[in-house]
């Protein structure tokens, strides 16, 4: 039996608040069901672990939700749920995905617009018609018609942390399988891109039906027929929201087949040599390893997370390619919430995790106070909350809290403190939070203008986007890494899964430009620390070394780092 998490069971608990407010439900039961999906989230054991008589007992879940919770554990649903989703069109349900539109103005769209599948209204956008509904108009038809082709195009789509425990899950099948014994992750995954279509895998078999069978005969495999083919196993495994690819090697021919799985075709492609490229060099002759092949196309190796045909072929051409950061490289954890403003643990508990953890130093850095909507903090709690930090320094010596905040940027580019509050921290995450309708010269404008703000050390998620939510703003990325190097202001890559912001794609370039970048899980949470590791996938694939991250600095350099910066 499959196992449901309490991720899932909160999922499906907001996924049915939705529907109901969708439908037109009593308010005070869909705030039931919001509640009960917050408190699971909170919960500190998985709920498939208790016992069913101890489900009620939990408080902020009562007899009836226990039921639902009951059966979404035993079938991954609830009758409630079933009966919402036969009332409700699945395009319908798939508009929830649109960003900045919540079930009300669905509601309209479908009820009184007709609309039942996003391209019915991208065509109702395209035509004018959303502009005539109650409670629209045309810039929010404008601002629709966006939104809905933005989802389109995200359609199929998962984030990495998402899939990446099925892939363990699989490549764990494979390895219980005395007839399977050279295997591998391939392809976008292998490459940790942060976005996954398809989960490919590669297998060596000098049968390949029989290694067919062999998967078919695992409980959560399911074989489409008609996509496989005589040389790939397609289908769908367990619980996984996006297709599963098996692709069979001969065994000679495995780590041939699996570099050129693994690599973009642009890597895969770009000529190494005037008539010698990866390409042609794995069509010689079967290789031992993944290193032959690229010490025979005189290359330097070049790790899978790297193969995006961006810039590392020159430089493993020219034996220049970086050591990357690893996990242990980290010292610190810099931008993180508390109970100061909208996180969930208090800055203590934060702090002591952190330590325990092995990390030298936390930068807490609090939402300011125009984030009203976050508790943001006012002056006065500032003081309140640096104080704490003193004591806490006290207590924890030699680990070390800094005292920083998320001053956001406001329209104009300023930061929302006082120049004496600015000065009071040790540290300044900006970002922007509000506001993100903007073109590409009014954000660029705007990042410029807080970047050169003498106390912003750290540029926060620069594009403010959402993946597979909301785009983010568009920015001149090259101006603002460029006035970043100007100002010896630091890039965050926020290593939230769901922002990793700044994209990959531009952390050579701001190496390049002398920028040093801080990775930033923007925990909100003890257990937000972890996102750290999306963080470090990301940089790796733009190159990033230990000496190029902020954050790999020991208490001692980065103490100094700090006060210089304030000096400056």
């Amino acid at each position: 039996m499959t196992i449901v998490t309490n991720a899932e069971i909160k999922s499906k608990l907001k996924l049915a608040s939705k529907l109901m407010e969708l439908h037109g439900d009593n308010p005070f039961k869909i705030r039931g069901y919001q509640t009960a999906a917050d408190t699971i989230s909170d919960l500190q054991v998985e709920m498939s672990t208790m016992s069913i008589d101890d489900i009620p007992k939990i408080d902020g879940i009562g007899k009836g939700m226990a039921a639902n919770v009951t059966q979404l554990l035993e079938r991954g649903s609830f009758d409630g749920m079933d009966q919402l989703m036969e009332d409700t069109p699945s395009g319908v349900v798939e508009m929830f995905k649109i960003s900045g539109f919540g079930p009300k103005k669905i509601a309209v769209l479908w009820k009184d617009g007709g609309a039942e599948t996003m391209d019915d209204l991208l065509y109702m956008c395209q035509h004018g018609k959303v502009a005539q509904l109650k409670g629209f108009a045309e810039k929010s038809q404008d601002a629709l018609m966006s939104a809905v082709q933005f989802a389109i195009r995200c359609r199929g789509l998962e984030r990495y942390a998402n899939v990446e425990p099925i892939m363990t899950l699989i490549l764990s099948d494979f390895e219980k399988q005395p007839s399977i014994t050279l295997f591998s992750e391939t392809g976008e995954l292998r490459r940790r891109m942060e976005v996954i279509g398809c989960l490919e895998f590669l297998v060596a078999s000098d049968n390949f039906e029989s290694t067919r069978q062999v998967i078919n005969g695992l409980a959560a495999f399911t074989e489409n027929e008609k996509s496989s083919g005589p040389y790939t196993w397609s289908g769908h495994y367990d619980n996984c929201t996006v297709p599963v690819k098996i692709r069979f090697s001969s065994t000679d021919h495995f780590y041939n087949a699996l570099v050129e799985t693994t690599a973009h075709p642009k890597h895969f492609n770009l000529p190494v040599e005037s008539d010698k490229s990866i390409r042609s060099v794995v069509r010689e002759k079967a290789y031992e390893s993944e290193e032959a092949i690229y010490k025979a196309a005189g290359l330097s190796f070049v790790v899978p997370e790297m193969r995006e045909g961006e810039f590392e072929i020159d430089l493993a051409k020219q034996n220049k390619l970086p050591h990357l950061i690893e996990m242990n490289d980290l010292r610190g954890i810099l931008h993180n919430h508390s109970t100061y403003s909208d996180g969930k643990h208090t800055l203590r508990q934060m702090a002591e995790y952190c330590k325990e953890l092995g990390y030298e130093y936390l930068g807490i850095s609090d939402h300011s106070q125009t984030a009203v909507y976050a508790n943001g903090l006012q002056d006065f709690r500032v003081k309140e909350q640096q104080e704490e930090i003193k004591k806490l320094n006290e207590e924890l010596a030699p680990f070390k809290v800094f005292s920083g905040i998320e001053s956001d940027i406001l329209a104009d580019g300023s930061l929302d403190y006082s120049d004496d509050v600015l000065a009071s921290f040790d540290f300044i995450v900006a970002s922007v939070h509000s506001g993100l309708n903007m073109d590409i010269n009014k954000a660029t404008n705007r990042l410029l203008t807080a970047i050169h703000n003498p106390y912003t050390t750290i540029l926060g998620h620069m594009t403010g986007r959402l993946i597979l939510e909301r785009e983010g703003y568009p920015v001149d990325h090259k101006a603002v890494i460029d006035a970043c190097a100007e100002r010896g202001v630091v890039i965050e890559i926020n290593a939230s899964p769901y922002r990793l912001d700044i994209d990959w794609r531009w952390v050579h370039y701001a190496i390049e430009k002398g920028v040093k970048l801080s990775i930033n899980p923007d925990a909100h949470k003890m257990e937000g620390y972890k996102d750290m590791y999306y963080g470090l996938l990301a940089g790796r694939k733009g190159g990033l070394t230990k000496e190029k991250c902020l954050n790999a600095m020991s208490l001692e350099e980065i103490s100094g780092y700090f006060l210089k910066r304030k000096s400056n």
